[in-house]
């Protein structure tokens, strides 16, 4: 499966039109809690909502703890490769990006089970 998205809205967006943002969330909520770094998610919360929170959670690890960070994706299984492709100009715009990877990631494994269970 190629996804091919520039950004983490348009992500959303399939994800909302395969209805899987659902499970996205869920299955996002999980691989950080294994990490050890909780989202603490509130109850209602929309896509753009959703995508600002990885984002902010992503610019902290990377800030203040990167060991934190790098456990992270590696539970939730970012290939090495990915990371080449990351364009280094700020750091706001690497937790970007960064985040982009992570949500890719989260919905492969969604659409996966949802297609294969």
């Amino acid at each position: 499966m190629k996804l091919r998205v520039d950004n983490s809205e348009q992500l959303m967006q399939i994800a909302l039109e395969d209805s899987l943002f659902k499970k996205l969330i869920q299955q996002a909520e999980k691989d950080f809690i294994l990490a050890n770094v909780p989202l603490k998610m509130p109850l209602a919360i929309d896509a753009s909502g959703f995508i600002a929170l990885v984002r902010e959670k992503v610019y902290y690890l990377m800030m203040e703890h990167f060991a934190e960070y790098l456990n992270l994706m590696y539970i939730i299984d970012i290939p090495e490769k990915d990371f080449q492709h990351i364009e280094i100009t700020d750091t706001v715009d690497v937790a970007d990006q960064v985040t982009l990877l992570i949500l890719k990631r989260e919905y492969k494994k969604v659409w996966y089970r949802n297609k294969y269970q």
